[in-house]
C-alpha cells in the first residue's frame, strides 16, 4: 500500500473499528442464524474437516458441510489452527465476523485504490461495500447480523477476485496465479456468487492487453483449474445432490428489483454515477481494461440474472435462486460507479461520503437502512445475557437428564420480542443443544436441506423445494399439520422412527399441542423459563458412537426383515456384522433401514466411509493443486529468466483512466 493510499484506508478501518466493536463486542452473537451458524464451526473443529463427515446433532444426522458451503468453516479452521488452539472456538468465531464485516470495504479499498488515480476516491466505495444493507442477503443486517455470514464473505471474496486479475489484464504478470484459489474459494463459500466470479473471469479475459486468444485461453485455465480445487467439496455434492432440498422460499421479480431501487435514494444514485460513467468512458480513450471490465460487468450480471429468473428457474432448476444472485449484481454497480467517480469527478471524496451517508438512510418496508452507519441497541444480542433472560443455564441440565433419544423441539427458534409476527426478532439458540446439553436434536435449528427437516415442515421427506422459512412455519404446524390436529396416533409412530423421547415447545403453544397433551406416553409438561418440557414415560434406544466413523445399533424386527437404525440415511452408510456385510437402504421418512437376516436381531454395526465420489473429488481437487503448482512454478522460472535478459526487472505499471 502507498503513502498516499493509508490515511484514507485508516479513515475506512477506523470507522470499521468503531462499528465492529460496538455491534460485535461482548460476547457471542445469538441474534437468528448465528447459533447455528458457531455449531457448524465447532462440529467442523470437533469432528473433521471433510465436507462429508457425518453430524449427528441434527436432524437424526446430516453430512452438514457436504450441503452447506464450508467455506467459513475452513477459515475458522485456519484460525484455530494456526493460533496452536490457543483460541476457543468462541474466540475463532468471533474472529470470523471480524473478518466478514471488514472484508468486503476493506476489498474494495484495495482494488480501487490500485485503479483510480488518487486513492482517496476509493474511499467512499469502499464505505457502500462496508455498510451496505437495503435487504441484501450480504449486507451488514442480514449477512452479518442475522448470521448468513457465507453470503457475506463470498461476497467480499469478490473485489479480491476482480484485484487478482489486475496485473494480469495490464500483462504485467504471464499467469493470474491467485485468481484460481480465490475462484475455489467462493465457489466453496458460497455458490451463489459462483456466477459472478466466472463473469469476472472472463471479462478480464475479454478487456486486456495483449492477444485476446491467448488471455481468453488463461482465464479458460483460470476457471478449470478453480473449479478443480473445488473438487473435494463440489463433486460428491453435485452426485448426491438429491440428498438435499432445495431452500427455495425467495421470490425475485424485476418489479420488485425496480421499486426496491426507487426507494432507496443511494441506489438511484449509484446507478445515475454508473451510467455517467459509461458516457465519459465512451469519449474518452484514457480507461484502462481492469476499468472496463468492472464497468461491464454490471451489464453481464443482469444477463445472468435474466437467464436464471426466467429461463432456469422455470426448468425446475432451483439451486441459485435469483434473488440470491441479486447481491452480486448489486456489488458490481457498486464497483461501477465508484469507477464512474474517477471519470467525472464532480465532487471531492469528503462531499462524496456526506452525500452517501445522508442518502444511505432510505429504507422501504424491510425496515433496512440502505447503509448500516451504527448498530442500533439492543439488535445485536449476546449468548450470556440471552442465556440469562430464558433461563438456558437451567434448560440444558433438564435436557441432559431426559430419556434417552432425541429433543424434538415443536419451533425453530425462540422469540426476543411479545408479538405473533413470524419475522419478530428470534434466535435459533436452541440449535446449540448438542454442545450445551449433549442431546441430538430435531428440529430447532434454521431452515435446512435435509430430508428429515423436509418431513418436519412438510410432513414429506420426497425431494421436492422448501418453498417457507421455517420460520412461518413456529407455531403453526409441525410435521406438515397444524398443531392442534396433530394427534397422538399421527405422532406416535414417527417420535419411534426418529427416537424422540422428549418434546419441548413454548408456553404460547400451550392448549396447543393434542399429540403430547393427550398423549398417554408423556408426562405433564416441567415448565423453565418460556420452555414447556414433555418427556417420555420410556427412553428410546439409540445407537451409541463406538468412534467417529462407527456406530453400534441394537436392531428388533422389522418389516419384511427391514429394520430401522434409527439414524438418517445417506448412501455412505453401511451395516455389518461380525459374519457378513448387510444391506441398507432409506425408508420413507429419509431414515436409515438394515437388511436382518431372516429371523435376526441384536447388535450391528453402521460403518460410515467415503465411497466413490468422494474419493474422485480428493482426486479430482489433488489435481487441480498439482497444475496451479506447476504453473506458479513454470510462471516464476520465466519470469526469472525475463528478467535476468533484461535487467532491471520491469516494475509493474499503475492502472487508471
Amino acid at each position: 500500500m502507498t503513502r498516499t493510499a493509508l490515511p484514507p484506508f485508516v479513515l475506512l478501518v477506523g470507522f470499521g473499528l468503531a462499528f465492529a466493536l460496538a455491534a460485535l463486542g461482548g460476547g457471542l452473537p445469538v441474534f437468528d442464524d448465528h447459533p447455528g451458524q458457531f455449531y457448524r464451526l465447532w462440529h467442523g473443529l470437533a469432528h473433521g474437516l471433510l465436507p462429508w463427515e457425518w453430524n449427528a446433532g441434527w436432524w437424526g444426522g446430516y453430512p452438514e458441510l457436504q450441503f452447506y458451503p464450508p467455506g467459513y468453516v475452513y477459515l475458522g479452521a485456519i484460525i484455530y489452527y494456526g493460533a496452536f488452539g490457543a483460541l476457543s472456538p468462541v474466540a475463532v468465531y468471533r474472529v470470523l465476523l471480524w473478518i466478514i464485516y471488514f472484508l468486503p470495504g476493506v476489498a474494495t479499498f484495495w482494488l480501487l485504490a490500485r485503479l483510480l488515480p488518487n486513492p482517496w476516491l476509493a474511499l467512499p466505495t469502499a464505505l457502500v461495500a462496508l455498510t451496505l444493507s437495503g435487504g441484501m442477503r450480504s449486507g451488514v443486517e442480514e449477512g452479518l447480523r442475522w448470521g448468513l455470514i457465507a453470503a457475506r464473505l463470498g461476497w467480499g471474496l469478490l473485489p479480491l477476485l476482480a484485484l487478482s486479475l489486475v496485473g494480469w489484464q495490464e500483462q504485467t504478470r504471464r499467469w493470474p496465479l491467485w485468481a484460481a484459489p480465490l475462484l475455489a474459494a467462493v465457489v466453496v463459500t458460497h455458490p451463489a456468487h459462483a456466477p459472478a466470479a466466472v463473469a469476472l473471469v472472463l471479462l478480464a479475459g475479454v478487456f486486456g492487453e495483449g492477444s485476446r486468444q491467448r488471455r481468453l485461453g488463461q482465464a479458460v485455465w483460470v476457471l478449470v483449474v478453480g473449479l478443480a480445487l473445488t473438487g473435494v467439496w463440489a463433486l460428491p455434492l453435485l452426485a448426491h445432490l438429491h440428498f438435499a432440498l432445495p431452500l427455495a422460499w425467495g421470490e425475485f421479480t424485476f418489479a420488485g428489483l425496480g421499486s426496491d431501487v426507487l426507494g432507496r435514494p443511494l441506489l438511484l444514485f449509484l446507478v445515475a454515477a454508473y451510467v455517467m460513467g459509461w458516457v465519459a468512458a465512451a469519449r474518452t480513450a484514457t480507461l484502462g481494461p481492469p476499468a472496463l471490465a468492472l464497468l461491464a460487468w454490471t451489464p453481464a450480471l443482469l444477463a445472468i440474472l435474466m437467464l436464471d429468473s426466467l429461463v432456469v428457474e422455470r426448468l425446475g432448476f432451483h439451486w441459485l435462486p435469483a434473488d440470491r444472485l441479486l447481491d452480486s449484481v448489486l456489488l458490481a454497480l457498486v464497483l461501477g460507479a465508484g469507477m464512474a467517480t474517477a471519470l467525472l469527478r464532480p465532487l471531492p471524496s469528503g462531499v462524496l461520503l456526506i452525500t452517501i451517508a445522508v442518502l444511505g438512510q432510505g429504507a422501504l418496508g424491510s425496515g433496512e437502512p440502505t447503509l448500516s452507519l451504527w448498530p442500533r441497541a439492543q439488535a445485536w444480542p449476546r449468548l450470556a445475557e440471552t442465556a440469562r433472560g430464558l433461563r438456558l443455564e437451567q434448560l440444558w441440565p433438564r435436557l441432559r437428564a431426559a430419556p434417552p433419544g432425541r429433543i424434538l423441539f415443536v419451533r425453530s427458534a425462540v422469540p426476543l420480542a411479545f408479538g405473533h409476527e413470524w419475522w419478530r426478532p428470534h434466535t435459533h439458540i436452541t440449535a446449540l443443544t448438542p454442545i450445551l446439553a449433549g442431546r441430538e436434536i430435531i428440529n430447532g435449528t434454521f431452515t435446512h436441506p435435509s430430508p428429515v427437516a423436509g418431513l418436519i415442515y412438510r410432513g414429506s421427506a420426497e425431494h421436492r423445494p422448501i418453498r417457507h422459512l421455517v420460520e412461518r412455519l413456529d407455531g403453526d404446524t409441525l410435521f406438515g399439520k397444524p398443531l392442534e390436529a396433530l394427534t397422538p396416533e399421527a405422532f406416535d409412530p414417527l417420535a419411534s422412527r426418529l427416537r424422540i423421547s422428549t418434546v419441548v415447545a413454548l408456553e404460547e403453544d400451550r392448549g396447543r399441542l393434542p399429540f403430547v397433551e393427550a398423549n398417554p406416553l408423556f408426562h405433564p409438561p416441567d415448565q423453565i423459563g418460556p420452555f414447556l418440557i414433555y418427556a417420555a414415560r420410556e427412553g428410546r434406544r439409540m445407537p451409541e458412537a463406538v468412534s467417529r466413523r462407527r456406530w453400534r445399533a441394537t436392531l428388533g424386527e422389522g418389516h419384511d426383515g427391514w429394520a430401522p437404525a434409527g439414524i438418517a440415511y445417506y448412501p455412505l452408510w453401511g451395516a455389518v456384522t461380525p459374519s457378513e456385510p448387510l444391506a441398507v437402504r432409506a425408508d420413507a421418512l429419509g431414515m436409515l433401514e438394515v437388511k436382518l437376516p431372516p429371523g435376526r436381531t441384536g447388535q450391528v454395526d453402521l460403518v460410515y466411509g467415503e465411497g466413490l465420489w468422494e474419493w474422485l473429488g480428493i482426486v479430482l481437487s489433488g489435481l487441480g493443486l498439482i497444475v496451479w503448482g506447476g504453473t506458479a512454478a513454470l510462471s516464476a522460472a520465466t519470469r526469472a529468466r525475463s528478467c535476468a535478459r533484461s535487467a532491471p526487472c520491469p516494475s509493474r505499471p499503475r492502472s487508471g483512466p
